[in-house]
């Protein structure tokens, strides 16, 4: 294989050029042609040229954007969950163990973003190695990790917002109605006004507002507002441009990175060392402590690190792309690595595994782990744990930043190629964002904070992102198979075995944490695929810019 191209023969005025190598599409059922085809990637460097981004992000933007997207609802909450529910004191090799899938990962998006700098991310990378019909599942999937997995991280913003509020003001300074979506899924042997439910439904939300315990009161929730809130300026911020957005974000991971290092050497001194053991306690069964717990207990924690990815979405807008994309998605994830494995070391210290499984310190571990464990040493350190709560707050503000600043961008892409309407593919005359797709991300994205039940959707984000890296892993292998000699700025190290052996390796990490997913999460990720396959057979297929058309030639790889 050379890499050389045939001549080609346009297929149309306005069709993107594709290629095939060993012409393999041609040999499918037409319907199926287009389905298959691989997007030339010099087709794609000639697109890119054509968008007016701003090109206004540097390296250390990047990394920072990587920061801020990583550091959130992982580091603030899910460290209580997974050490309570799975893994125990193991949590740090749980983490370990996220952390290097997505290093594998990571290498294969540097490789690939270095040589396809386009704001479709994962999208554009599928549709360079896999063919139109894969890309479009991929798209269509990002969306768990991005507006679904923004929603989720709005509505933890708005609980800790409630706590800040609850340590400044007190109990009784709020209005519980607003701060609480109206919808709840309730599962089997919870409680709905009182009673307890013998079978799973969705209903009106219920909380206990006044009366006496014999005859409680219950009032209605109306709207998660806080969480709305925060979409709609984060929306309206993101539209005004992203150099605006670069810096908002700087501060904060600025404000979170010093906190959360604050809290690793305030915490160094109440650790005691009877708290590790057991270091793997014994399994209790449904993947609750011992090896299966470890593994459980990654899959819990990989959310933690959803964001890393979400760098390559801003490639457009990069300085130098091919040299700062592989240092902003490395860079950002190790970052982020060391301060998780430090965290959960400490924390696993500071108190017995039964009492950081109790409610109050697994929903806000890193706050009141801490307090609790200095004030039974005599110590009150309530205002580090004010401190650290408006951290969460700023922490969550910038996940749910990059998050709401990936979607659009790979909405634009899906349009540019016909896969979506031509208007998501607008860019602001004055801005240079793609503010049509900005807009309706954070619509939707409202909608589901302020209203669902979005602890529903919030498992759906791991999984689908596990499968934007399977693709991505694949697309990377595809192309350094068909097309070696192409010029990739940063390249998998390890030379041709490593390139080889990375994706491979990448593929098979996602495969082993997907096996430890449920089952009913994995169906539901299925579902919403094939709710994709519907839209892109609806308007996608029809609409798509690569039109087929078997008497022409198109441009394909010589064998």
């Amino acid at each position: 294989m050379s890499g050389k191209l045939h001549e080609a023969v346009p297929v149309a005025t306005t069709a993107t050029h594709v290629h095939s190598s060993k012409s393999y599409a041609s040999r499918l059922p037409v319907p199926l042609q287009r389905i298959f085809f691989v997007k030339d990637i010099d087709v794609m460097h000639a697109q890119m040229a054509t968008v007016q981004y701003k090109k206004t992000l540097t390296a250390l933007d990047l990394t920072l954007l990587g920061v801020g997207a990583i550091i959130g609802a992982g580091i603030f909450v899910l460290t209580g969950v997974a050490a309570a529910k799975h893994a125990g004191p193991a949590l740090i090799i749980s983490f370990i163990i996220a952390g290097v899938v997505c290093a594998l990962a990571s290498l294969c998006y540097a490789e690939m973003g270095s040589m396809i700098p386009a704001s479709g991310s994962a999208y554009s990378f599928t549709y360079a190695g896999l063919g139109e019909g894969l890309a479009w599942i991929c798209g269509w999937d990002l969306m768990l990790e991005y507006m679904v997995g923004a929603a989720t991280v709005a509505v933890g913003w708005s609980h800790y917002l409630k706590n800040f509020i609850i340590q400044v003001a007190g109990e009784g300074s709020y209005d519980d109605r607003f701060f609480n979506a109206p919808f709840k899924w309730y599962e089997v042997g919870e409680t709905k006004q009182g009673v307890e439910l013998t079978s799973a439904q969705f209903g009106l939300k219920y909380f206990r507002c006044g009366g006496t315990l014999e005859a409680p009161e219950w009032c209605n929730s109306y709207v998660d507002l806080p969480a709305i809130a925060i979409v709609i300026l984060v929306t309206a911020l993101l539209v005004v441009g992203i150099r605006s957005s670069a810096r908002v974000n700087a501060g904060l991971v600025a404000l979170k990175v010093t906190v959360v290092i604050m809290f690793i050497f305030a915490g160094l001194k109440f650790i005691k060392n009877e708290n590790y053991q057991p270091f793997i306690p014994e399994n209790e069964g449904e993947k609750k402590y011992g090896v299966s717990g470890i593994f459980a207990g990654a899959v819990t924690v990989f959310f933690a690190y959803i964001g890393f990815d979400a760098v390559s979405t801003t490639a457009q807008e990069a300085k130098n792309p091919q040299r700062d994309l592989p240092i902003g998605i490395i860079g950002s994830l190790t970052i982020c690595t060391a301060l998780y494995v430090a965290v959960s070391a400490v924390l696993s210290g500071l108190l017995p595994l039964s009492r950081i499984a109790e409610e109050d310190v697994m929903n806000a571990p890193v706050a009141q782990a801490l307090y609790i464990a200095a004030q039974g040493q005599g110590v009150n350190l309530k205002w580090l744990t004010i401190i650290i709560t408006i951290a969460a707050i700023a922490g969550l503000s910038s996940v749910i930043l990059v998050m709401l600043m990936g979607q659009p961008r790979i909405f634009a892409a899906m349009a540019a190629d016909g896969l979506l309407p031509s208007v998501f593919a607008k860019i602001h005359p004055k801005f240079g964002t793609p503010y049509i797709t900005t807009i309706t991300t954070g619509f939707i994205t409202l909608l589901f904070a302020g209203l669902l039940p979005v602890d529903i959707l919030g498992n759906l984000t791991s999984v689908g992102t596990l499968m934007a890296f399977f693709f991505v892993s694949l697309s990377c292998l595809v192309l350094k198979i068909r097309d070696p000699h192409r010029h990739r700025p940063f390249a998998i190290p390890g030379g041709k075995i490593g390139g080889i052996i990375i994706p491979v390796l990448s593929m098979a990490a996602v495969i082993v944490l997907l096996s430890q997913t449920s089952t009913a999460s994995i169906a539901r990720v299925f579902i919403w695929m094939a709710l994709g396959v519907v839209i892109y057979l609806a308007y996608g297929y029809r609409h798509s810019k690569a039109r087929f058309d078997p008497a022409r030639t198109l441009h394909h790889i010589d064998g």
